[in-house]
Formats: C-alpha cells, sequence, structure tokens
C-alpha cells in the first residue's frame, strides 16, 4: 500500500515527507494506521547520525494508532485495537525470558538496523529500499508495521493522540524511577534533565513517595513545569551549583538516588557525585559512542552506584497499562508536557524542540 512517511536522507537534513510502497504484515506482524507519533530526543540524534543508522530510513518510536491487519494469527492484537508502540526484542533470549526484554540480546539489530531478521525491509520508494523497521515501528509515518511484541493494546476511552510518548520517553523517566531504581517512600532523588524523560521521572518520583525531588536544568520553563508537576526543589544550572544545593538539602550526607538524563559527561560526574556513600545513580541520557565520562573512584569504591538503563527497564505490555492507568487517576499528568504538531509541520516541531520552545512534540496525522 501507498503510505506517507518522514523521510531521513541524509545526516542532519530537514526530514522529508514522500510517498512509499509499504509492505503487508507478515505473520507475526501487525499494520498500524497512525494516530500520533511522539519526537523523542533518540530520534533526532539518530537523525543527526550519533548512531549510524542505514539511509534512508524512516524513524520515530513513540507510535500510537489503530490495528487495521493482522498477519497470520495473533491472540494478543486485533483489528480495531487501539494500541501503542515500543521498542522490538526477541522474546527468546534470556533476558527476555527472565523479564528483561529491554537488554535483549538481539536489541541493537532490532531497533537500530532498519530490517527484519532476515535483512529485509518493509518500505520502498519507487525500486530503492527505505529501512522502516526503526524501534520495531518507523512511526513518522501515516502507517506503520511493527512486530506483535512491539504493540501493546490500550483502553478504547484514551485519546490516543496522546498516548504515543508512554511508548519511549514517558516510559523511561517514569519505569527508571519505578521499575529501575526501585525508589522507596521517603528516599530522595535528584533528576539531571528537565526534558519529558526527567519530568517524567519527577512525576514517578512523586507516586513513588520521594522527599526531596530535586530537578535539575537550564531551561526555566521546564524547571517551573518540573516544580508544579511535583518537585519539591529546583535547581538552575549556571546559576546555582547542583552537588553543593543537593547536599544542603540533604543535610550534607548526599542524596539516595539520581538520574542523568543529559547524556552530558560533566553532568554525569555531578549525578554522581550528588549521592550519599551508597547512593544509586542511573543513566538515561543518550550521548554519543565513544563519548567519556571521568569519574572518582575511591567514591565508587564505598558503595556508589552507577547504572545503566533502557526504556525504565519496562516489559511494555504490563508497564504501559500501569502508567495509563496512572494518568487516567490524575497521578501522572504527562499531557501536560504534549505539544501537538500536524505531521506535516514535522520539521518545525524538532527544531522547537532542540531549541527548548516546546517539551514534547507529537505529531498527529490528521487530514492524512
Amino acid at each position: 500500500m501507498l503510505i506517507t512517511a518522514a523521510l531521513t536522507e541524509a545526516a542532519g537534513a530537514p526530514f522529508v515527507l514522500r510517498e512509499v510502497e509499504l509492505d503487508a504484515p507478515r505473520p507475526g506482524e501487525v499494520l498500524v494506521r497512525l494516530v500520533s507519533a511522539g519526537i523523542c530526543h533518540s530520534d533526532l540524534i539518530v537523525r543527526d547520525r550519533w548512531f549510524p543508522v542505514p539511509l534512508p530510513i524512516v524513524l520515530g518510536h513513540e507510535g500510537a494508532g489503530v490495528v487495521e491487519e493482522v498477519g497470520g494469527d495473533s491472540a494478543e492484537v486485533r483489528v480495531g485495537d487501539h494500541v501503542v508502540l515500543s521498542f522490538d526484542s526477541c522474546g527468546a533470549c534470556a533476558r527476555c525470558r527472565r523479564g528483561a526484554p529491554a537488554y535483549c540480546a538481539d536489541f541493537v539489530a532490532r531497533n537500530f538496523s532498519g530490517v527484519r531478521g532476515d535483512g529485509s525491509t518493509p518500505m520502498r520508494s519507487g525500486s530503492a529500499a527505505v529501512h522502516g523497521f526503526f524501534f520495531g515501528q518507523s512511526s513518522f509515518a501515516t502507517h506503520a508495521l511493527a512486530p506483535v511484541r512491539s504493540v501493546t493494546p490500550m483502553p478504547r476511552d484514551l485519546p490516543l493522540e496522546l498516548l504515543g510518548p508512554l511508548g519511549c520517553g514517558v516510559q523511561t523517566g517514569a519505569g527508571s524511577v519505578l521499575n529501575s531504581l526501585a525508589c522507596e517512600p521517603g528516599s530522595g532523588i535528584a533528576v539531571f534533565g528537565a526534558g519529558s524523560v526527567g519530568c517524567s521521572a519527577v512525576m514517578a518520583a512523586v507516586i513513588a513517595g520521594c522527599d526531596p525531588i530535586v530537578a535539575i536544568g537550564r531551561n526555566r520553563a521546564r524547571l517551573r513545569l518540573a516544580e508544579e508537576l511535583g518537585a519539591t526543589h529546583t535547581v538552575e544550572l549556571g546559576r546555582a551549583e547542583p552537588v553543593g544545593r543537593v547536599r544542603e538539602l540533604t543535610g550534607g550526607r548526599g542524596i539516595d538516588y539520581t538520574l542523568e538524563a543529559t547524556g552530558v559527561p560533566e553532568i554525569l560526574r555531578m549525578a554522581v557525585d550528588a549521592l550519599h556513600s551508597s547512593g544509586v545513580c542511573g543513566v538515561v541520557g543518550g550521548a554519543a559512542p565513544g563519548t567519556e565520562v571521568a569519574l572518582e573512584m575511591s567514591g565508587l569504591m564505598f558503595g556508589r552506584q552507577v547504572r545503566g538503563i533502557v526504556e525504565g527497564d519496562s516489559i511494555p505490555q504490563l508497564f504501559l497499562p500501569v502508567l495509563a492507568d496512572l494518568h487516567v487517576r490524575g497521578r501522572l499528568p504527562f499531557d501536560r508536557m504534549v505539544s501537538l504538531y500536524p505531521f506535516a509541520e514535522i520539521n518545525q516541531a524538532a527544531r522547537d524542540s532542540q531549541r527548548g520552545g516546546c517539551l514534547k512534540p507529537v505529531l498527529h496525522f490528521k487530514g492524512f
């Protein structure tokens, strides 16, 4: 079938809307008509070739829409289901079998190669291949093919135009606090970075009962929103020294948990230094391969921990409905981060995101 997709054709180049041919779903795949798709920081750094994905490619990995066709038999997904799309995993490796699909042994190939496991791509422009399996979806398009394992059915009374960010940004921030760090009631957390992942972490910290909840960033508007979402304190980088401020708020001992959501080595160092001797720093910020950071070894030797986190240690089919329910109950108001853009304005949405003009741009496909 012919669809409209936003292609990335060169490193750092604007997205280009083109008609492309999309395959029918094979067994184990579903065809989804997209209603919305969030733009994530990861989409933009991949567009800029921080990671060597093949070109041309259709990016996008926060899709939400309606299932139009199912390839083969599927007990999990049916035609007409309202779904959110998330990352792909094999389901068969040791990590997937123990309930850790975000650490799938085949994660990089399945999510960054732009092809199926057999090397084929589901999209073409004329006779030329277009890579179209990015994060199990390639949702910067009017329609997406997705493996069943990338698909989570959602209640039909929820607004699909808002749900896409659950598939990555909200899942990563909230999951880091609730799943990965498993913050206890009364524990303190400092979140370095007040973007959509950081603000999602702040909301989850409120749910977990953390105190204090410190949001640290450069954008004043985002810090104000973080405060409205539940941060007990904010620190503006460049105007205050965050490690000292966190230690001041904790009686000089340091904080229980930190989350680094910027991908900046100097900020990661701050996030580790702000911990008390047995505190834990979770790392979710995306940095280019080869980026290095300097840490004080003695601080680690006495008990501090630093751990990378992928997709909030989530099993999407179990965790996304929980997040949606928290939203319905008013406990996870992630919609306050969302700015809606027509699909045709994808480049403006990307610019606004990178310049700090909006927190979480979400594309809608009305009129396509």
